[in-house]
């Protein structure tokens, strides 16, 4: 199986009709220390970081991998996207599979933005890897999120327990070219 890691990176920014998908910089670096800290953020993510912990070990360009999108809106960043092998994943019918993960800033919220930003960020992984399904796992009780996976074309695969919540577990079917 070809992973993220075997696809050049970093694309092209991948640019919508409001949004740009790019790389990660170092002018984001505030970005996703308030990502990563906003209780708001990880409602449904088991709490926030302290503050003091992420500014002392974030790097300079926070993110920066295959599969990691900042999503940038008007020259700054409002949220990110991710693409990642579900590596270690506790569900079998994850495993191996891409994961799409995303956070946005709550001022972003309300707006389309994660669904922009997630069709696009899987458009182009259809591109460079075609034919490879994609899951999604998200808790039941973030409807949000729930809604945004049924909008992006994820089915339910199934519930389970974990970190103390009801988990959903959605897998997107692979694109091919005779679909």
């Amino acid at each position: 199986m070809i992973g993220l890691e075997s696809v050049a990176w970093p694309p092209a920014p991948i640019k919508t009709e409001r949004l740009v998908l790019r790389e990660p910089e170092t002018r984001d670096r505030p970005a996703f220390i308030e990502l990563l800290s906003s209780p708001e953020v990880h409602t449904y993510l088991g709490g926030p970081r302290p503050r003091d912990e992420l500014e002392r070990e974030m790097p300079g360009v926070p993110g920066r991998w295959p599969g990691s999108f900042v999503v940038d809106l008007d020259g700054a960043m409002i949220g990110q996207v991710l693409l990642r092998r579900a590596t270690g994943h506790r569900r079998p019918a994850a495993a191996g599979k891409a994961d799409l993960g995303y956070l946005f800033l709550p001022p972003a919220w309300g707006f389309g933005y994660a669904t922009e930003a997630c069709a696009a960020a899987l458009d182009w992984f259809d591109g460079v890897l075609p034919g490879e399904p994609v899951v999604l796992t998200t808790q039941t009780a973030n409807i949000g999120s729930l809604r945004l996976a049924a909008k992006l074309g994820f089915t339910e695969v199934e519930r389970f327990q974990a970190w103390d919540a009801e988990q959903w577990l959605g897998l997107r079917s692979p694109v091919t070219s005779s679909d």
